[in-house]
C-alpha cells in the first residue's frame, strides 16, 4: 500500500521548489500565518518556485482527492487547514512598473514593494492601509484602501491576471480573454484558482494630505458626532474612518494612545494640502487632539495613516456593513463600544465609502455591496482574560446597529469562512454566478478550503 509520504513524494520530485511534511525540519515555518491565534496544520505545505509548480500541485491534488489552500504572506489565513495543502506564492517575486501607467507583479509581492518602485515615476498603486499585506489576496477580495473613496476599487483597476485553475491549467484572465474568469477574480478572491500574476492601473499621486487626529477618551461622543456630519459632507477627495481605540501599554505606542482609550480619525485628501487643511479644520476645532499627525506625506508613507500593526500578533475580528449612521447609530456605537462601555476589543473601526466606491468599475466584476455607506469592523487580541468576551461583545455592538446593518460583508474585511460568510459576501445572483464559473474551472473542487470558496465538499 503507497503511504501519504510516498504519495507526496511523487509530488515533490515534480516540483522546484520546496515541498513540506507535518515532521519536516522547514514545515513549522512554513505553515504559519500573520495571526497567531490560528495554527495551520496542512496535510502538505508547497513553497512553489514558480507558476508551474502552482499548475503542478493542482494537478496533484485534484488526482488525489486533496484541497488546496494558498497564501502569499499569510494574512488571510483563518483555520487550520488540515484537510488542504497549502501552497506558498511568497516566491513569486516580479515587479515591473511600465512608466506608461501600469504595474505588473507576481502574487508574493506586498503592496510597499509597489509603491517604492512606482514612486520614481510619479505613480502609485491604489495599495491598502497596511502596505505589508500581500498585492492579489488584497486585490482579488476587492481591495478597500486609504484614498478609495477618490479612486474606488483596487480590482476596477486589474487589466489581466494569470490564474492557475482547478484543472491545473495556468490561463490568462483579461477583459476579452477568458472573460467569465476575469469577472470572477475580480472580488471572488480564492475561489476560482491561484492567481500567478497580476497586472493593474497605476494613478498619477505622488502626494497627500493625510493622517490621524488622536482624541482622548472624555470627548469621543463629541467627536463621534461632528465626525458623523462632518463625513457626510465631504467630497470624494477625502478618505475618512474612525476608530476607538484601546491599544496596550508597550514599546512602539506612543504615550498618549498607551493603555488609554482614544478616538481616532484618520483622514487621507488628494487634492492641494491647502483644500485639506480647510476640510478637515471641524474636526480640529471639534477637540484637542492629543496627537495630531495629519501633514503632507509622500504616498510612500501611506501606512502612517492607520499604523496597522507589522507584525504577526493573535486576534479576532468581526466585520460587517452598514446602510448609514445617523446619530441615533452613533449614540449606539457609542453605547455599545465607547469608554463607558466595557469593550474588550483593541480596535473599533467604521470607515465611510460612497464616493468613487458606490460606482461601477469599468469592467463588472462580482465585487458586491458597492452601495453600502460605511464598513464596521471589531478587532480583539484573545487572549486571558478578556478571550471568552471578545465573541459575545462583538456580537452586541451588531444587535445594538442592527437597525442599520444591512447583513452583507466584504471579502477582505474581517476574517470567516463556511457558508453563512460567502452568503454575506455575495448577493445570490453573484453566487450563483460564480459557483458556475468554479464548477466549469474546477471540475474536482480543489479549492473548496481557505477563506471564501463558493463552495464546500
Amino acid at each position: 500500500m503507497t503511504t501519504a509520504v510516498e504519495t507526496f513524494d511523487t509530488l515533490r520530485g515534480k516540483l522546484t521548489g520546496t515541498l513540506a511534511l507535518p515532521g519536516d525540519p522547514q514545515y513549522p515555518a512554513l505553515a504559519t500565518g500573520f495571526n497567531v491565534a490560528v495554527t495551520p496544520k496542512p496535510l502538505a505545505v508547497v513553497e512553489a518556485a514558480d507558476e508551474r509548480d502552482v499548475a503542478e500541485t493542482v494537478r496533484f491534488a485534484a488526482a488525489t482527492g486533496h484541497a488546496i489552500a494558498v497564501q502569499a504572506t499569510g494574512h488571510g489565513l483563518v483555520d487550520p487547514l488540515e484537510d488542504a495543502i497549502l501552497v506558498l506564492t511568497g516566491r513569486l517575486g516580479e515587479c515591473v512598473v511600465h512608466p506608461e501607467g501600469w504595474a505588473r507583479v507576481g502574487a508574493g509581492v506586498r503592496w510597499q514593494q509597489v509603491i517604492d518602485a512606482a514612486a520614481p515615476h510619479g505613480l502609485a498603486p491604489l495599495s491598502g492601509s497596511a502596505p505589508g499585506v500581500g498585492v492579489v489576496g488584497y486585490t482579488t477580495g476587492g481591495g478597500l484602501g486609504p484614498v478609495a473613496r477618490t479612486f474606488g476599487w483596487a480590482s476596477d483597476r486589474v487589466r489581466a491576471v494569470e490564474i492557475v485553475t482547478g484543472d491545473g491549467e495556468l490561463r490568462r484572465a483579461t477583459p476579452d480573454e477568458e472573460p467569465d474568469l476575469f469577472w470572477g477574480v475580480r472580488g471572488g478572491k480564492g475561489a476560482l484558482g491561484i492567481v500567478t500574476a497580476i497586472e493593474f492601473d497605476l494613478i498619477p499621486l505622488t502626494t497627500l494630505y493625510a493622517g490621524a487626529l488622536y482624541f482622548a477618551a472624555a470627548d469621543a461622543a463629541t467627536v463621534v458626532h461632528t465626525w458623523r456630519e462632518w463625513s457626510a459632507s465631504l467630497s470624494r477627495a477625502a478618505t475618512t474612518s474612525l476608530a476607538f481605540l484601546q491599544l496596550p501599554n508597550a514599546p512602539g505606542v506612543p504615550e498618549p494612545l498607551a493603555g488609554k482609550f482614544t478616538v481616532a480619525v484618520r483622514f487621507a485628501w488628494t487634492e492641494s494640502a491647502e483644500s485639506g487643511q480647510a476640510a478637515l479644520t471641524p474636526l480640529r476645532a471639534a477637540a484637542t487632539p492629543v496627537v495630531d499627525a495629519v501633514q503632507t506625506i509622500p504616498y510612500t508613507a501611506i501606512g502612517m495613516i492607520h499604523s496597522d500593526p507589522a507584525d504577526p500578533m493573535p486576534f479576532s475580528e468581526k466585520a460587517g456593513l452598514l446602510s448609514a449612521f445617523p446619530a441615533e447609530a452613533a449614540d449606539a456605537l457609542l453605547a455599545a463600544a465607547g469608554p463607558e462601555s466595557g469593550s474588550p476589543q483593541v480596535i473599533v473601526e467604521l470607515r465611510q465609502l460612497g464616493g468613487a466606491l458606490a460606482e461601477a468599475g469599468e469592467h463588472p466584476s462580482a465585487l458586491c455591496h458597492r452601495d453600502a455607506g460605511y464598513s464596521l469592523i471589531l478587532i480583539g487580541v484573545p487572549v486571558p482574560p478578556v478571550l471568552p468576551l471578545l465573541g459575545p461583545h462583538a456580537a452586541s455592538v451588531f444587535t445594538a446597529l442592527d437597525p442599520w446593518v444591512t447583513g452583507g460583508a466584504l471579502p477582505n474585511v474581517g476574517s470567516g469562512t463556511g457558508a453563512e460568510r460567502i452568503a454575506r459576501s455575495y448577493d445570490p445572483a453573484t453566487l450563483e454566478r460564480l459557483t458556475a464559473i468554479a464548477d466549469r474551472y474546477d471540475p474536482a473542487n480543489v479549492f473548496r478550503a481557505g477563506q471564501v470558496p463558493v463552495r464546500r465538499a
